[in-house]
């Protein structure tokens, strides 16, 4: 994540006034710098890839629209990672109301981690977070997957910076919870060890 002062903070901006100007070229950069992050969260916080895909798509087309009322002063990655996280939310709202598939098929074909086949720590976290409070699972996947500081991530969801801290560690919690609940984990500690399975997208 790039500091205060940091130089890549001056090539956002101005590839920003390049999107402004109808710069298509400079649009495609954008898209493709910020690409990983914004598919990382969507794909945590929906679990499944197309739809990851789909609500990465839309987000991006919100942004670019949006791109004039970004405020310049203020880091990129937090308002685009906001717009991301509002289309989840809209999109989990939208999917709930939908009624269940009743198909077996369309149970394996929806790209989300097999409750029984989940082999690695990874899957079992990803399984463990669809359970996490929303609030909670976007704290946790933009501080553990995004690498965000907490103040980033209370401009980035619009909340004290308290607020943020108990999130995380509420999802932490729940989290350890499920995994010791499944028998993948012993002990609270044990989750700390793997950390590379809680930072991966």
């Amino acid at each position: 994540m790039a500091a205060d002062g940091d130089p890549r903070d001056d090539e956002v901006r101005r590839l920003v006034a390049r999107c402004l100007k109808d710069d298509q070229a400079a649009v495609g950069e954008l898209v493709a710098r910020y690409n990983h992050q914004v598919f990382g969260l969507c794909f945590r916080m929906l679990g499944q890839r197309q739809d990851a895909e789909d609500v990465s798509q839309e987000s991006f087309v919100r942004a670019i629209r949006g791109l004039p009322g970004w405020d310049s002063q203020r880091d990129f990655a937090p308002w685009l990672l906001a717009i991301a996280g509002n289309r989840c939310r809209t999109f989990l709202a939208a999917r709930a109301r939908r009624p269940r598939p009743t198909d077996a098929v369309d149970d394996l074909a929806d790209g989300r981690p097999d409750a029984e086949r989940a082999s690695n720590l990874a899957e079992e976290v990803d399984l463990a977070l669809t359970g996490v409070r929303y609030e909670y699972r976007q704290a946790f996947v933009l501080f553990h997957d995004q690498q965000l500081s907490y103040a980033q991530i209370a401009e980035t969801m619009g909340c004290p910076l308290g607020t943020v801290k108990t999130w995380v560690h509420r999802a932490r919690h729940e989290l350890v919870e499920r995994l010791r609940q499944r028998g993948v984990v012993a002990e609270r500690g044990a989750v700390t060890e793997h950390g590379s399975a809680l930072r991966r997208v």
